[in-house]
């Protein structure tokens, strides 16, 4: 198999750099994603707040997603989803591998858009046990919206990121108890906005200035040890779920021993993490168009 411009990774930034690059003259491009349907994170993102400066209102992660994939129908870009990819090669080759079986890929140019990755709970100095009832809250946010399972009922957020908020406010919603957010800084990790529509409203409790230093439970989390890092002062805080917005890392593993060759490009969140969609969809333009003229001057 190939093609002329392969893409890893069919959110946001996947799909918009597709686009630009067929409207700048690429015919052979190829869109793989391991998920079964494009836009990456964004059909688990039921709120409102995307697309304010792309399309001048505010819709929610699936409206969002769908724009873009109906743009696409128009294109003949193609998609490979439910298709990971395994390897990336200096040879310019890719290992796919689907329900099929695995698949060797030829290309003239890749762009990665393979998103971020969170930070878990094993990025810090926690001690204590692993019991169950511990998640990221993309986990959360993935459990509640697309599979209708319960996190739990007395939750604590550690950390502060814009994605902590949204779903502090989510869990309120559905009935559930928001102990606190736990910031180690002296202010509000995320942007202002969401602190003022999700935090504010509903009077949810931060914790400046504080950090989980040890989990406590066996087979369910039970509750953590919390200190306050200006007195110094620890105290034990019942919960049965922990939920960790920590931040996020552009996911490169697949191109992280390349170094840059000519062929790469890096498009949306795993190039640098973009506080927003409309961001990293510019951004992603660009590449894509970047990448296309290379191609045409290649061949």
């Amino acid at each position: 198999m190939k093609t002329e411009l392969l893409i890893v990774g069919a959110g946001a930034a996947g799909m918009a750099a597709a686009l630009s690059a067929w409207e700048a003259g690429c015919r052979d491009i190829l869109l793989a994603d391991r998920r079964g349907l494009p836009g990456g994170i964004l059909p688990q993102c039921l709120h409102k707040g995307f697309g304010l400066a792309g399309y001048g209102t505010e819709l929610t992660g699936p409206d969002y997603a769908a724009r873009l994939a109906q743009r696409l129908e128009k294109t003949g870009v193609r998609f490979a989803l439910g298709t990971e990819v395994l390897e990336i090669r200096g040879d310019k080759t890719a290992v796919l591998s689907d329900r099929r079986g695995l698949t060797e890929l030829c290309f003239d140019r890749l762009i990665l858009a393979a998103g971020c990755r969170e930070k878990s709970i094993g990025s810090l100095p926690v001690a204590g046990t692993r019991p169950a009832g511990i998640f990221t809250a993309g986990q959360t946010q993935e459990m509640m919206n697309l599979h209708g399972q319960d996190p739990g009922k007395e939750i604590l957020i550690l950390g502060s990121g814009d994605l902590g908020m949204i779903m502090a406010r989510q869990f309120t919603l559905a009935g559930k108890h928001v102990i606190a957010l736990v910031e180690k800084d002296a202010r509000c990790g995320g942007m202002a906005r969401n602190f003022h529509r999700c935090i504010e409203p509903y009077a949810i409790p931060v914790l400046y200035r504080t950090t989980v230093t040890q989990i406590h439970g066996a087979g369910r989390i039970n509750g953590v040890t919390l200190r306050h890092l200006d007195s110094g002062r620890e105290e034990r805080i019942p919960c049965d779920t922990l939920v960790t917005a920590l931040g996020l890392i552009p996911e490169r593993v697949l191109v992280r021993k390349l170094g840059e060759p000519v062929w790469l490009f890096l498009a949306g969140n795993c190039r640098r993490v973009h506080d927003l969609v409309d961001s990293a969809v510019a951004e992603a333009e660009q590449v894509g168009r970047s990448a296309a003229i290379r191609l045409d001057k290649a061949l």
